[in-house]
């Protein structure tokens, strides 16, 4: 019986973090994607789907775009591979079971009538379908890439898995099966890579936050990362994938003042700090261009070797791959 207590307590023991590793290489973190486009046919006539009818993005245009940005900003270690795509010629459920039309679904978009609430999708009809729990678990696929449109009801990005925790978006329930976390990210073919990059910035700013979540004072890395001139005057850094170093508010990404800033240290000298504190403003990240900014925002990540408090100096490696994450 003492062995069964034994065996309960190192189950529920707290996980530890890796011994600290000055040289433990930066290591390039890979991913196999399962790409889901819903993109109805709205005249049967033409065969035209909602993309092609409202003269939007093409999906395959935007995956590539995002992949070549992700693949430079982390300087070559965040890899992507579209291992399938599966096109879907209806609209998702939503977790009440209704479904748009072609006609319902115009209505809403032309101010007709009101988006159906509630506007969720229904995840676990979608992870059913497509045998995602099942791919995940038996490592064909290591997350989900859904592209929608206006009230598709789909998140920014949610995890699921064993450990599952909040990424800007609820924890998908009942997923277990799938054996390890996984992320399902939520784009939209409306908008472009800028967008996207957004969304996925904000995955990010979930998987950082829990990641140095246990790390308090100077020892927090992530949070001395995203200080910003209007919180920590004369103490700012990188920002956040809303705020420049110098902005007011969200999405103030053009504002012309300039402000003294850390993230040339960042950039240039982690985790040996060399105190390059500098005079920058809104030419640094593109003049209020969301994709520059947030193409600039990325490149600052910490991509080097090493281990400092039991937390890996290349951030990609937790980004990419949340399994990584002590919880």
């Amino acid at each position: 019986m003492s062995d069964f207590f034994s065996m309960l307590a190192d189950l529920f023991k707290p996980a530890k973090y890796p011994s600290d590793n000055p040289a433990e290489p930066a290591q390039i973190t890979q991913s196999k994607v399962l790409v889901i486009v819903y993109d109805p046919v709205m005249d049967k006539t033409t065969g035209a789907t909602l993309s092609q009818q409202r003269k939007w993005y093409r999906p395959t245009d935007l995956v590539t775009g995002f992949m070549a940005d992700l693949l430079q900003i982390s300087g070559g270690m965040a890899r992507y591979q579209i291992v399938q795509r599966i096109d879907v010629d209806e609209f998702p459920v939503k977790v009440d079971g209704f479904q748009y039309t072609p006609k319902t679904y115009m209505d809403v978009l032309f101010g007709a009538a009101s988006p159906h609430t509630p506007s969720e999708v229904n995840y676990n009809a979608i992870l059913g379908k497509y045998n995602i729990l099942q791919r995940v678990a038996r490592n064909e696929i290591d997350e989900v890439w859904v592209f929608g449109f206006p009230h598709a009801g789909f998140y920014e990005s949610t995890m699921g898995g064993p450990g599952a925790f909040w990424c800007n978006g609820p924890v998908l329930q009942n997923t277990g099966a799938s054996q390890r976390r996984f992320v399902m990210m939520g784009f939209s073919f409306e908008r472009y890579i800028g967008e996207m990059l957004e969304a996925y910035g904000h995955r990010s700013e979930s998987i950082m936050e829990k990641t140095f979540s246990k790390l308090n004072g100077d020892a927090n890395l992530w949070k001395r990362f995203t200080r910003y001139e209007k919180i920590a005057p004369g103490k700012s850094a990188c920002g956040n994938i809303h705020y420049a170093p110098n902005s007011q508010m969200d999405y103030d990404w053009n504002n012309p003042t300039a402000v003294i800033s850390e993230c040339h240290d960042w950039q240039l000298n982690f985790p040996g700090f060399k105190g390059d504190m500098r005079m920058v403003g809104p030419s640094e990240w593109g003049s209020g261009d969301i994709r520059e900014h947030h193409k600039w925002w990325f490149d600052h990540f910490p991509r080097v070797a090493g281990r400092k408090n039991g937390i890996h100096n290349n951030w990609w490696q937790y980004v990419v791959n949340p399994q990584r994450v002590i919880s």
